[in-house]
């Protein structure tokens, strides 16, 4: 069975319920989820070994986010426990013409005081056939962002592919460095990178006139990686997208069909379910195409699952691929 390990923050989601606002309730939903996580939990689903690497508060909230990932069976050994408080953001779900609302308060939570000599990457990484990360780890803290470059250098020496989401949020970086002096050293050791233009423009000064050239200029740039990838989404309203997505690896761009998503149940963790099955994909299947449709459909599936995992298996991912989008009642 294949093993991925997943490091990131886990963050407390709380959040109206159904599509209410802020101003309507005083009950609030719980649920946990962050990026990197969100990704180990929808493998995990797929029935691959999936682990987590993360630093938890040492309270009732860290062990309930610890219990919550071993209860949709991500492996937790891994994971530290100390000072610092839990990250919390407050969703409001928009409906219509209301777009969604996100407020973050995760400021000195526990996973920002995380150190590179807290995790044992050797140990963490033996056996694995793949390691994920998200820009948004190395924004948080200086000491996130080592521990981070430790675990890709760790990857690198094993022979361990790795993946970035370079997901670029301005305001998180906070501790006086710059994604254009932290960015490029993670990303000599990927082998797949989710991103555009745009980004790899204004992070690496990369630039290319077509998703094409700009991959095979960032290809030029940092030799170790195979594949880029990017995702697209037309919002037609804040319940109804379109989506695709697209991978190239280095001669050949592969696209996805596009798929129509209305209504929208949660629109949260639908680019970490696009992560989790492509890499199955890559992992599992011998076919770019296969790949990137796969992933494309376990997005899709995401955006009619309440909370921030993907918590669909093969067989349903499949069928959508397949082009049932029926929905008809499975007995």
């Amino acid at each position: 069975m294949k093993k991925i390990v997943t490091f990131g923050e886990v963050m407390l989601r709380l959040s109206p319920p159904g599509v209410g606002r802020f101003a309507q309730t005083d009950t609030l939903t719980m649920h946990f989820g962050g990026t990197e996580a969100n990704v180990a939990v929808s493998l995990a689903q797929f029935g691959l070994r999936a682990q987590h690497v993360t630093r938890f508060p040492d309270n009732g909230l860290g062990r309930s986010a610890a219990g919550y990932l071993q209860r949709h069976h991500v492996d937790t050994q891994h994971v530290q426990y100390g000072d610092g408080r839990m990250g919390l953001y407050f969703l409001e779900t928009g409906a219509g013409s209301r777009a969604s609302q996100i407020i973050y308060d995760r400021v000195n939570s526990a996973f920002t005081r995380i150190q590179p000599t807290d995790v044992d990457w050797d140990a963490v990484l033996d056996g694995a056939d793949w390691f994920h990360w998200t820009g948004i780890t190395p924004a948080l803290s200086q000491g996130a962002a080592d521990c981070l470059l430790a675990g890709i250098q760790t990857a690198n020496r094993l022979g361990v592919p790795v993946s970035g989401d370079i997901v670029y949020r301005s305001n998180l970086w906070q501790y006086g460095k710059t994604p254009q002096q932290i960015m490029p050293a993670l990303t000599e050791g990927c082998t797949l990178v989710l991103g555009g233009k745009a980004l790899f423009s204004e992070i690496y000064g990369v630039v290319g006139s077509t998703f094409q050239e700009a991959g095979r200029a960032m290809m030029e740039r940092f030799p170790t990686l195979r594949y880029i990838t990017d995702t697209k989404r037309n919002s037609i309203s804040a319940s109804h997208n379109q989506l695709s997505a697209k991978l190239f690896d280095g001669t050949t761009v592969y696209k996805s069909r596009i798929y129509d998503v209305q209504p929208i149940i949660d629109r949260i963790g639908t680019g970490d379910a696009y992560m989790a099955g492509l890499i199955y994909g890559l992992l599992m299947f011998n076919d770019p195409q296969r790949a990137v449709e796969f992933g494309s459909a376990a997005s899709a599936l995401k955006h009619t699952i309440t909370g921030d995992v993907n918590l669909a298996t093969v067989a349903e991912v499949e069928t959508l691929e397949q082009g049932d989008s029926s929905g008809k009642l499975k007995r």
